[in-house]
């Protein structure tokens, strides 16, 4: 059965997540990742750089939580870090 992620005014649940990582391909592509801040939880997404140019990169993020994955066990613990540090020291719509 499905988990319902619908609060109560009908709206999907959203978790904050906080950028983790971004790297750059040889194809002009850039990988952003995402995490919630216990590491539990990941969202990639892949851009052009030319999108990337147009739009700001912002310190954290309010995702459905259906959209989120797990976070590989080798991967959990920095991610955890990472994110943690980035909600200190950043407002959500920081660009960055």
């Amino acid at each position: 059965m499905a988990e319902d992620n619908t609060g109560t005014d009908g709206c999907a649940e959203t978790e904050r997540v906080w950028l983790v990582e971004r790297e750059y391909t040889d194809k002009g592509m850039v990988t952003i990742v995402y995490a919630s801040t216990d590491g539990e939880r990941h969202l990639q997404r892949q851009l052009s750089e030319r999108m990337l140019m147009r739009s700001d990169v912002t310190a954290g993020n309010d995702v459905e939580i259906g959209r989120l994955e797990p976070t590989p066990d080798s991967e959990r613990d920095r991610y955890a870090a990472e994110a943690s540090r980035m909600a200190k020291k950043y407002q959500r719509d920081d660009a960055v």
